[in-house]
């Protein structure tokens, strides 16, 4: 029985200390998204125009997406998602990304992608458990700068802008093909196993402490948006 004890004790340490670690990396993760979403709105010529910020029904960050490749690309990232609700924005829920694609490409960089589900439609495909950027979800490249003419991509039919910030040298990136689903090891790491990522979205689970940096820049990002619609 003691030789029994020993091994049963060393694997439940083991668990406490991967949970431990999980649910650090998520709240470095809303942490390290914060940080994105603040420094690009700080950028007068390259922010995310006020009128998408006003409109958007969710909005989600990977802050070091990883790419790579020659001629072959792969991508590769974790990131963190809100939805707007009737009070206010959901809890966020994890992410992952993953995919490939096809093109001139040449070098490795990391980039700090946010995408502005613009719709209804939009949201719902962020519900799903996974989807496809560019084939379940129409994509466009985000028009930048604090406003934005009406001859921008505002008016394109897509589901989803994104808005990337580099950090090397890479020719030809795109996202399209990227494959969007949960992380469902991040989520039960911060809300435990009984939390669903469509729960988290629809705002049906209360916000965490640690998400509040998060929150706090998605809600300045908007509220920049109607102060400046409003001059």
């Amino acid at each position: 029985m003691k030789k029994l004890v020993l091994p049963a004790a060393m694997l439940s340490l083991a668990s406490l200390c991967w949970a431990g670690s999980d649910r650090r990396d998520a709240v470095d993760r809303l942490n390290n998204a914060a940080k994105v979403l603040d420094e690009i709105m700080a950028a007068p010529d390259r922010r995310i125009p006020d009128e998408i910020m006003k409109q958007a029904k969710c909005v989600a960050v990977v802050p070091h997406l990883i790419k790579g490749g020659f001629v072959f690309g792969a991508e590769h990232g974790r990131g963190v998602a809100t939805c707007r609700t009737a009070e206010d924005w959901s809890a966020p829920a994890f992410i992952k990304i993953a995919g490939g694609s096809w093109g001139t490409q040449i070098g490795a960089e990391a980039v700090d992608l946010i995408m502005v589900i613009k719709s209804e439609k939009g949201m719902q495909k962020l519900l799903s458990s996974k989807f496809e950027i560019g084939r379940d979800a129409s994509v466009a490249t985000g028009p930048v700068g604090r406003h934005s003419s009406e001859n921008t991509d505002l008016k394109l039919d897509v589901l989803i802008l994104t808005y990337s910030r580099a950090k090397g040298a890479f020719i030809g990136f795109t996202f399209k093909g990227a494959l969007v689903r949960a992380d469902n090891r991040s989520r039960r790491a911060l809300y435990g196993p009984s939390v669903s990522t469509r729960a988290t979205l629809l705002g049906r689970v209360r916000t965490p402490a640690a998400a509040g940096p998060f929150l706090d820049a998605v809600r300045g990002a908007k509220a920049q948006a109607i102060a400046q619609a409003r001059k």
